[in-house]
């Protein structure tokens, strides 16, 4: 009787290799037919997304200190008749874009704090807590996510036009911005579905310690939940310093508009290279925002788990 020779084990790959696999294999990558061709198309590809996403800022840049005409008869040409630094000292005095540009650090800051406030809250009694209405609850602020934003702008204008209890208007108030911003639903979900996966362990061995809610919240909950008060944070200030439609409706006093709204009122009446560097001016804050932050951006991809039931 032959014996069987046992079948060979096969050969697990690498787990690094196994990571790393793509469109193409380490072992077609060695081949000059496929490494050619997909390292050219990628070089070009990063090329042309370098082009589209750093472009347009350069030019604004490279314009807010270039005279008029200049920009007008050669807008692609770097400083055909030299740099003219006036623009912005312009833009930021006789302009008065000191001005509007307070006005916007006082709206996003504002706007923040509230959204902060209201989605940490609420997603924390909503996936902490858990009152028995919890889920009616949810289902309501889900809903509204489904409600068309132009659906809400009359009624949401009267209400800051004839606010209850208080009795006295708000417009031309920085919290005629501010309120309506804080109520994000998004924003309270997105954190009530990170508060979900945080561990229950830790919530447990608070309470045997004797710890409130009010003690669970700010020396628990809230120091593990860094990453996506962060992430609810850069969308804040972001949105809104480039909201213009509402603070259109409800900040009429020029004293107290921002950049997005004074902006386009102000570009018949000045100079296009004055305008060009007030336009610059305005993109310094969330430049600096995405540079400063540029970590959580891209690890935000990572709170996916949060994001899905």
């Amino acid at each position: 009787m032959a014996l069987v020779s046992p079948r060979p084990a096969r050969k697990r790959r690498p787990a690094k290799e196994a990571e790393d696999r793509g469109i193409a294999s380490p072992a077609d990558w060695r081949r000059t037919s496929v490494r050619f061709p997909l390292g050219t198309s990628q070089i070009v590809l990063l090329v042309l997304l370098i082009g589209a996403g750093l472009g347009p800022i350069l030019w604004l840049a490279k314009s807010a200190i270039t005279p008029t005409q200049d920009t007008l008869r050669t807008p692609m040409a770097i400083f055909p008749h030299g740099v003219d630094w006036a623009n912005l000292a312009t833009a930021w005095s006789t302009v008065h874009i000191d001005v509007q540009f307070v006005n916007t650090l006082w709206v996003a800051l504002g706007s923040w704090l509230l959204q902060i406030l209201v989605a940490s809250t609420g997603g924390y009694a909503l996936s902490v807590l858990k009152p028995k209405y919890a889920a009616v609850i949810n289902a309501l602020v889900l809903g509204t996510l489904f409600v068309p934003a132009v659906v809400l702008l009359v009624p949401l204008y009267l209400t800051i036009l004839h606010p209850p209890i208080i009795g006295t208007s708000l417009i031309n108030t920085f919290w005629a911005v501010w309120l309506p911003a804080g109520a994000n639903a998004f924003n309270i979900l997105l954190v009530k579905r990170f508060f979900d996966n945080l561990p229950r362990e830790v919530f447990e061995a608070a309470r045997t310690d004797g710890a409130g809610p009010f003690r669970l919240f700010w020396s628990i909950v809230l120091p593990m939940s860094r990453p996506i008060l962060g992430v609810v944070s850069v969308f804040a200030i972001i949105n809104a310093w480039k909201d213009y439609l509402w603070p259109l409706l409800v900040l009429r006093d020029p004293a107290v508009q921002p950049l997005s709204v004074r902006l386009p009122t102000l570009q018949k009446a000045i100079e296009l290279d004055v305008y060009l560097a007030a336009l610059a001016i305005s993109t310094l804050i969330p430049i600096i925002l995405f540079l400063v932050f540029q970590r959580l951006f891209l690890r935000s991809v990572g709170l996916g788990g949060a994001v899905k039931g």
